[in-house]
């Protein structure tokens, strides 16, 4: 055994999460602890960094490019316009102020659904958030697991169709598309959707019960205690946080805004009375016609084409997911141009930040990226490897246990997903057809895995949601790990069983 070389893989990984969680860029990071896993396993330095590292890095980055930038894009339209605002204020209006927790999951749920990044999500709604929260009287602790219940559980990794990257990073391994196993799905999103708001609904009733009401933080600027609507509050600019509470983080590898995203925050609404259908407008076209790509139109294609080298000589199971995402999101920004181009104060500005932002996150994941692939050419990592296939004679459960594993050890889902299924993708694929196991299962079983133990403490989307609201890990995290941790693992148990005795549906 080679103990030596295990022992690196293990510090390395222990150095990545304890510099991750004091806010070291992972850009930074990866490759270093990378590199003293290598020096401890006796590997070329240099050959390993240029021909290991760089090489997984740059195809992560070539292949996923595309989706970070329109996701981002679309992002920033939806939130200068103001249509993300107006989403949320719309959801407020019909589920009332009383029901703040589930007013607020509701509106960062369609949000995400319909393709806005979560953290412009999370900017966006906060002040809402703040306004409702002290209005029914909730604690404000309970604003950052209402967010993350809404931006990334269900949405990220459940609910068929959804265009976040998590769920498409498992479609070039299986074969499948973003509506995988759409029933299970589903169910399991209706798990993590009513398991993580009952919590939130029976620890608001506990708190009322131990009389504690909503209470502003040091951090934050206080919301007036004045009897106006909810709406009233928002349109008059208030509640909004200093731009100096989060100003500066560093985002990690996975969930996390590029910096400069502050900015939203202060930058009040272009129109406040856009309709509301029209808001809804874009959210639909992404799903839509996603769905209609990937079912109808690809298939209808020609692709023969792609068996050609200069293609990469693919089939075309190997790129509809990601085909149809990209086409759903372009769509869906050249729509938000055409009906919104007066609502942009600078048009070129919003795009050229829209796609500024996609930087950071891209490089974040395709460096953790690297550092798997450096990590999983060591000859220790067999160790590991054995260790994850030898878990289960059932390669569901071997796939939930190794995305789940690097998800929380990176702090990352698409990061952990992304290690995960290039050193096992190959091997659990083969496993899984041998004994009959469809590959939208596969799809479905891995996607949720990469949304569950990402979200430690040390994530860097629960650091910089904490700091968006001026709240603590020891006020809010228990909350944030019940509905974004908790849940969401068990609605993995839940598909596996299903999944195991009924098949993919």
């Amino acid at each position: 055994m080679d103990v030596l070389g295990l022992f690196g893989i293990v510090a390395s990984l222990a150095l990545l999460i304890f510099f991750a969680y004091r806010g070291i860029n992972v850009m930074l990071l990866a490759p270093i602890c990378a590199l003293f896993a290598t020096v401890l396993a006796g590997a070329p330095i240099l050959a390993t960094y240029t021909q290991v590292f760089m090489p997984a890095l740059g195809k992560f980055a070539i292949t996923y490019f595309p989706l970070f930038m329109l996701g981002a894009i679309f992002g920033k339209l939806m939130d200068d316009s103001g249509a993300a605002r107006r989403i949320a204020e719309s959801i407020v209006d019909k589920v009332g102020a009383h029901r703040a927790i589930l007013a607020i999951v509701l509106s960062c749920a369609i949000l995400t659904y319909g393709g806005v990044s979560l953290f412009v999500v999370a900017f966006a709604v906060f002040p809402i958030a703040a306004a409702m929260f002290r209005e029914a009287g909730v604690p404000k602790r309970l604003i950052p697991a209402a967010i993350a219940l809404g931006s990334f559980t269900f949405t990220m990794t459940a609910l068929p169709g959804t265009p976040a990257i998590q769920n498409a990073i498992p479609s070039p391994y299986f074969g499948t598309d973003a509506f995988a196993a759409p029933g299970l799905g589903t169910i399991a999103g209706v798990i993590m959707f009513g398991g993580g708001l009952a919590w939130l609904m029976y620890r608001s009733k506990s708190a009322g019960k131990a009389g504690e009401g909503y209470e502003d933080g040091p951090l934050m600027n206080p919301v007036p205690k004045s009897g106006r609507k909810v709406r009233d509050t928002l349109a008059a600019g208030e509640a909004h946080p200093p731009s100096e509470t989060h100003h500066g983080l560093e985002p990690g590898p996975d969930r996390e805004p590029a910096r400069g995203a502050t900015a939203v925050v202060t930058e009040e609404t272009k129109n406040p009375t856009m309709p509301t259908w029209l808001a809804y407008v874009p959210v639909f076209i992404v799903i839509v016609i996603n769905w209609v790509m990937v079912n109808m139109v690809f298939p209808a294609m020609d692709t023969s084409y792609l068996a050609d080298k200069k293609y990469g000589a693919v089939a075309l199971a190997d790129v509809r997911g990601i085909w149809g995402i990209i086409v759903a999101l372009v769509v869906a920004i050249v729509f938000m141009l055409a009906a919104h181009l007066k609502r942009y104060g600078d048009t070129k500005k919003t795009l050229n930040e829209g796609t500024m932002g996609s930087l950071l996150p891209i490089f974040n994941t395709a460096s953790e990226v690297g550092y798997g692939a450096v990590i999983a050419a060591l000859p220790a990592f067999m160790i590991v490897r054995d260790g994850v296939l030898g878990i289960s004679d059932n390669p569901l459960i071997s796939t939930s246990v190794a995305v789940n594993v690097l998800a929380g050890i990176t702090g990352s889902a698409s990061g952990g997903m992304s290690i995960a299924l290039q050193a096992l993708g190959n091997d659990l694929a083969a496993q899984a057809q041998a004994m009959g196991i469809d590959m939208d299962l596969m799809h479905r079983i891995t996607a949720l895995s990469s949304g569950g133990m990402d979200a430690l403490p040390h994530n860097g989307a629960v650091i910089t949601l904490l700091a968006i609201t001026g709240l603590t890990h020891r006020q809010s995290y228990k909350d944030i790990g019940m509905v974004a941790v908790i849940i969401p693992v068990l609605s993995i148990v839940a598909v596996i069983i299903l999944g195991t005795m009924f098949g993919s549906f």
